[in-house]
This record gives structure tokens, sequence and C-alpha cells, in this order.
């Protein structure tokens, strides 16, 4: 009997755990609260939210033309938000996956280095 090696386990284990947070990005983005997050909120009770900047740094990012908040601009409102959180799920793996690749390039896994003699 063949056991699968540990890198036919980890491409299961990293793609079970994508295709996981995939799900709960399309699926549970629409139930997220339309209330202000944390800081907007702090920002709001203390009243200094009206001292923002009148074009934030963020509205200059070249993103700011596909996004709208949690959502995609110019897609039916109940598409928007399911599509950006399918689109926002993979640009953090991707992101994620790519550090993980820069910062273990050049070594190799214990079942496969040479022996010590």
């Amino acid at each position: 009997m063949t056991h699968p090696s540990s890198a036919t386990r980890n491409r299961v284990f990293v793609l079970s755990g994508l295709g996981v947070a995939l799900l709960i990005g399309v699926f549970l983005s629409p139930f997220a609260s339309q209330n202000p997050d944390g800081l907007d909120r702090v920002a709001q009770d203390l009243k200094f939210d009206k001292k923002a900047a009148e074009v934030p740094l963020a509205n200059k990012l070249p993103f700011y033309q596909i996004f709208d908040g949690y959502a995609l601009r110019g897609v039916p409102q109940q598409f928007a938000t399911p599509l950006a959180g399918l689109l926002g799920t993979l640009a953090t793996f991707c992101l994620a996956w790519g550090v993980g690749k820069l910062t273990s390039r050049g070594t190799t896994p214990p079942d496969e280095a040479s022996p010590i003699e």
C-alpha cells in the first residue's frame, strides 16, 4: 500500500483550505454587518470622522476604480459583494502563497534532503 507523499498531502490541505475560504467569502459575505467597522465607529464616536481628507489616499489607488467598499463597481448588488469576497480571498491567497514561495526558496523538505553521513 502506498502512502501519499507529504507534497501531495500539503497540496490537498492547501486547496481544501482555499476552497473553504472561497465558500465563506462568496456565500457569507452578503450577510456581513452594514454597521461601520471598528475604526470608523471610533471616528464617529469621537466626532473626528468629518475631519478626514477631502480626497482620501485610498481613492487614488488603482483598485479604487474597481472596488466600492466591500463590493464591485458596476456589478448588480446581489453579485457585487460575493464577487468582491471571491476576488479578495483569491488575492489574499495569491499574496500569501507568493510570499511563502519567496521566503522558502532554496530549502528542501526534510524527507527529500540528502542523508548526512
